[in-house]
């Protein structure tokens, strides 16, 4: 694929904004005229003492904008008799921005001389949510999703994350980095455009932290890949296949937790979007076309399946204890019906499933092609 000509903008309140282009496609010029005052925020960690993960407090966010009017969308292209957008231009192919209502920021409104524990407590830990969030535009298009994306925008799609990931990799206080796309008033999105998400951690989450745990310990006990040894065991059982391809392997995995979940796993050691080959991208956009229409195709009688697309990597600074990988989940469980995360999942962490990974995959296969 032909390299994407990258043009930086700042918005009006001083959030840098990045438009990614085919090659020939005119400069991009346009100012933002909003005016906006400049963003400031208060985003700040704890530190659970009892499980020493971190949580994320951001106040500021709830005011942001909450599903507006086809009139009022902010990820529309600003055009003549609209009310301006976060995008200036009148047109655009994929645009990337510092989120206005950001959960982490470097744009932190916070004291010299802070106090480092709550009330006094060294038991409670706290610290500047210092890092970046970022919103990824995939079409100026308000209607459709990432599964109606021709072929040649889910490649660049691609591109935009590893180049992404490693600009956001490279920041002082990142740890880790974390594409993903909401999809479906169900899960929660605010706003319909076709869009995701760039998160980067000061910390390393949970989930993450997790499989670099296991990772390590396979490792140490065994001498060899944790993430191979996954790969060769379901290939082995074939069960949960829904395809093999030269550079990723597509399954349900077998202890999926919810109701449909699917994983897209590199073969090669691969810990992100950046290492990447271009063959390797090539394929991944060619599963995706055929996955994504695949999972709207999964319950009978919905056509537009709300889901989680969650990119997993590695730790910046621990790439072999992570493999680079898609995992897309729905918590729908049946037709128009959400599974909720009661006392059990919520309160313990304990997932109870109402299905099994083998009629997952089996679903999902008859409708892979």
């Amino acid at each position: 694929m032909t390299e994407l000509k990258i043009t930086r903008t700042t918005l009006s309140d001083g959030r840098e904004l990045i438009y990614f282009d085919e090659p020939g496609t005119p400069d991009r010029t346009a100012a933002d005229e909003r005016g906006l005052p400049e963003v400031l925020t208060e985003s700040w960690m704890r530190r659970d003492p009892l499980t020493g993960e971190w949580a994320i407090y951001a106040a500021h966010r709830q005011n942001r904008t909450f599903l507006p009017p086809a009139n009022e969308d902010p990820l529309a292209p600003t055009r003549p008799g609209q009310k301006p957008s976060e995008i200036p231009e009148d047109d655009y192919q994929v645009v990337v921005f510092e989120n206005r209502f950001p959960s982490l920021s470097m744009r932190l409104d916070i004291p010299e001389g802070y106090a480092p524990f709550v009330d006094g407590q060294e038991l409670f830990e706290r610290a500047p949510a210092f890092s970046r969030c970022e919103v990824v535009c995939f079409t100026p298009d308000a209607e459709g999703s990432f599964k109606d994306l021709p072929l040649t925008r889910k490649r660049a799609l691609i591109d935009v994350w590893a180049h992404r990931t490693a600009e956001l990799s490279a920041l002082e206080p990142v740890n880790a980095v974390f594409p993903f796309e909401n999809r479906g008033e169900e899960i929660g999105v605010t706003l319909h455009h076709p869009h995701g998400q760039i998160y980067s951690y000061p910390f390393v989450p949970p989930r993450m932290a997790a499989i670099a745990r296991q990772a390590q310990a396979h490792r140490e006990t065994y001498g060899t890949s944790l993430f191979d040894a996954l790969l060769a065991a379901e290939l082995a059982s074939a069960t949960r296949i829904i395809e093999e391809t030269d550079h990723f392997v597509v399954f349900t995995p077998a202890a999926a937790k919810w109701p449909l979940e699917v994983m897209v796993m590199a073969k090669r050691a691969v810990p992100n979007f950046a290492e990447l080959t271009t063959a390797e991208r090539d394929d991944l956009a060619v599963i995706c076309d055929k996955l994504f229409n695949a999972v709207d195709q999964f319950f009978p009688g919905i056509e537009r399946t709300p889901y989680i697309a969650a990119w997993n990597q590695a730790p910046v600074d621990a790439p072999e204890d992570g493999r680079f990988h898609l995992q897309l989940f729905s918590l729908m469980r049946s037709p128009g019906r959400m599974k909720f995360l009661a006392g059990s999942e919520s309160g313990m962490g304990a997932w109870i499933n109402d299905t099994t990974p083998e009629t997952i995959a089996a679903t999902l296969k008859e409708a892979y092609s």
